[in-house]
């Protein structure tokens, strides 16, 4: 990920752990330079493996930069273009400043953009507000708007904050029938409460979600997708779901086994083992001292890398979903485990992540097999259609489903409920600890 203005932002969003990266460069102007970006395209391209390659251009925000700033990127990148490769342009952004002649540059080059939105005003507005602390929302929906006028490829990204987590349905219909995205994805907040923005410390702020509102609301969304809008509308988490239970890559790196492949780029050629780790204790080195394909292949990188299977709990280790999630991302591996071990490195997110991936696990199961049958995936939603649906009544009141079980130990309640059998997920069965080394 290449952040050519750095942390620096037009907004102030309330959850941004990105903001205070700024400390990390006192003094600087935080604007690459036209010689830095044609270095990095250079090297970028000669190190890529494959006939594929994919610049990634964050923030901050990088319209910040101006669009004479990535014409020069688009030329670069031709000019080091060798023959058969294919380039591939990603530019996350706030939306703010999208007028008419960043649309048009997009599309004449092919950029899919991702735009923040976290649903519908009352709660984008939240926490997504301006250095003066005006709402956001009128801007961001008008930029929405120009990209479909004017075509241009796009997706959504919400950020899964305490304002929003509450409100699955409202918030997944805004954008699917109110936005019209049709790639969304749901990024969690878990925010630790310190003063530097770095991964320090087990205090998580109050604008984050915790582990159970996740897996609340992802059931919530994906018991309202997998009925209607399998094959129309594309849910990131979701689909890399899938890709583990048809035992493909989930092609999300917070899933895999090993990370270390989502390094980030400052503004002055820094380079940092990822996005989520810049500071000090991560970065790798300036690409105009070494060389990029060196301090990405550097063993300090490998380790970090490494680490992340290496430090993973023996009690994820032994669990049912373990093959999807690989104990989820480092940077919120803040909670030690609920066995008698009391081991440290159990993810934030864990009690969501057991409750979504085990839910959804029978849908997804007739998914992988429609698609070994060479059938799409959305012929699920007949079968679908014979499944007990979540419901919305009173607590205390029985469960429409006729198990006999209370609304909210039941589908008001999905957390424990894997259908179509009213049965929590299995416990977890730990190793005998002294074999484990």
């Amino acid at each position: 990920m290449v952040k050519p203005r750095g942390s620096i932002c037009n907004l102030a969003c309330q959850y941004c752990y990105y903001l205070k990266k700024e400390q990390l460069y006192p003094a600087a102007d935080f604007r690459m330079s036209d010689a830095l970006l044609e270095e990095y395209t250079r090297q970028y391209l000669a190190a890529q493996p494959s006939s594929e390659v994919t610049f990634a251009w964050q923030g901050g925000e990088p319209t910040l930069m101006g669009l004479d700033f990535f014409s020069k990127a688009v030329e670069f990148q031709t000019r080091y273009r060798q023959q058969g490769v294919t380039i591939h342009n990603t530019f996350q952004t706030n939306g703010v400043l999208l007028d008419e002649a960043w649309c048009d540059f997009f599309l004449r080059h092919n950029f899919l953009v991702g735009l923040s939105l976290d649903g519908p005003r009352s709660l984008h507005d939240v926490y997504r507000q301006d250095k003066g602390g005006r709402p956001t929302f009128d801007a961001v929906l008008k930029a929405l708007r120009l990209m479909q006028n004017k075509q241009v490829r796009f997706n959504t990204l919400t950020c899964l904050s305490a304002a929003n987590v509450g409100h699955a349905l409202e918030v997944y219909r805004f954008l699917r029938d109110e936005a019209g995205s049709t790639f969304i994805q749901f990024i969690p907040i878990v925010e630790r409460e310190n003063e530097n923005g770095f991964q320090q410390g087990s205090r998580i702020t109050a604008r984050s979600v915790d582990g159970r509102q996740y897996g609340a609301f992802l059931i919530e969304v994906f018991d309202e997708w997998v009925r209607s809008d399998v094959g129309r509308i594309f849910v990131q988490i979701f689909d890399a779901t899938l890709s583990a239970w048809v035992g493909q890559p989930p092609g999300l790196c917070l899933f895999e086994e090993t990370c270390g492949q989502a390094m980030a780029m400052e503004f002055n050629g820094d380079l940092y083992a990822c996005d989520h780790f810049v500071e000090p204790g991560y970065y790798l080195g300036n690409i105009t001292a070494r060389p990029l394909d060196r301090l990405a292949r550097s063993p300090r990188q490998a380790q970090f890398g490494m680490d992340k299977r290496q430090g993973m709990p023996a009690y994820c280790q032994a669990c049912e979903v373990r093959f999807i999630c690989n104990g989820g991302c480092p940077k919120d591996r803040v909670l030690k485990t609920p066995d008698r071990y009391g081991e440290p490195g159990l993810n934030y997110l864990c009690a969501g992540y057991r409750a979504f991936f085990n839910y959804a696990g029978p849908f997804l199961r007739q998914m992988a097999a429609l698609l070994k049958m060479g059938q799409p995936p959305a012929a699920v939603m007949s079968w679908v259609g014979s499944q007990p649906r979540l419901v919305q009544a009173p607590p205390g009141s029985p469960c429409p489903c006729g198990s006999g079980k209370p609304v909210e130990e039941c589908h008001r309640a999905p957390l424990g409920y894997v259908p179509p059998h009213h049965t929590t997920p299995p416990p977890i069965a730990l190793p005998d600890r002294r074999r484990r080394h």
